[in-house]
């Protein structure tokens, strides 16, 4: 039997940790060969918490792993402070993931800019019952309707448009039908909003260019990473 043929050499290997709001986006483009890792949206409420969970999957992924791809913005600077332990970090130059839904942190601002009192949804955020709207029937039965009200009436007072994000990825005339009654009942003008997976295509194929904040093997990520305008260590070699 003739000796076997030396192949190619083997490809770097990746893997994804993402946010379960940002996985629903991020699915139908994910290589075969990429591993993903999805993590509970709820650990968004204290980022200390969300930031001791994504270096204990970070540790445990880098393993197996050469690259790893994060599904997350600065996230109320969760991401400040995760070093890349025997891998490379790879983390969109973003807020948060309302910027990697639009496309860009451009996108975001310009909407920002042009209406400010903007709730945004995604199929991610109402299935994981993110937002007042997902809470008002838990505040009727424990306060009341009139209370809850009155209630959803303060959290929303800087509120005036509920926008629905499109990004082509999913069906969405259930999410549709609800951001539509939801806007209805809490008084808010429905729009439907161009979504872009621009972003999310860059974080799995490159080029990590200056929209993304990249620590190689033992560095540190930085708030002033997110600010600059050129990659962390860009002659890194």
């Amino acid at each position: 039997m003739g000796s076997k043929r030396p192949g190619p050499k083997q490809a770097s290997r990746t893997k994804v940790i993402a946010c379960a709001t940002v996985i629903e986006e991020m699915l139908s483009h994910l290589p075969p060969s990429v591993e993903y890792c999805v993590l509970d949206f709820g650990l968004h409420v204290n980022p200390e918490v969300l930031k001791g969970a994504l270096q204990e999957t970070i540790d445990a992924s880098a393993t197996s792993a050469d690259t790893i791809l994060l599904g997350y913005g600065l996230c109320s600077q969760a991401v400040v402070g995760l070093r890349a332990n025997g891998c490379t970090l790879v983390v969109p130059k973003v807020d948060d993931c309302i910027a990697i839904f639009l496309g860009s942190e451009q996108a975001y601002k310009a909407q920002h800019r042009a209406e400010p009192g903007t709730y945004y949804m995604t199929k991610g955020w109402i299935e994981a019952g993110d937002s007042p709207f997902g809470e008002f029937s838990d505040m009727v039965e424990q306060y009341g309707e009139e209370k809850a009200r009155y209630l959803m009436g303060k959290l929303l007072k800087n509120y005036t448009r509920l926008a629905l994000i499109n990004t082509g990825e999913y069906e969405l005339d259930r999410y549709r039908d609800y951001c539509q009654c939801t806007a209805q009942q809490f008084n808010l003008r429905y729009e439907e909003i161009p979504g872009s997976c621009t972003l999310i295509k860059k974080l799995l194929r490159g080029p990590w260019d200056d929209e993304f904040v990249v620590a190689h093997p033992g560095e540190t990520i930085t708030y002033m990473d997110f600010k600059r305008n050129t990659r962390k260590h860009e002659n890194h070699r």
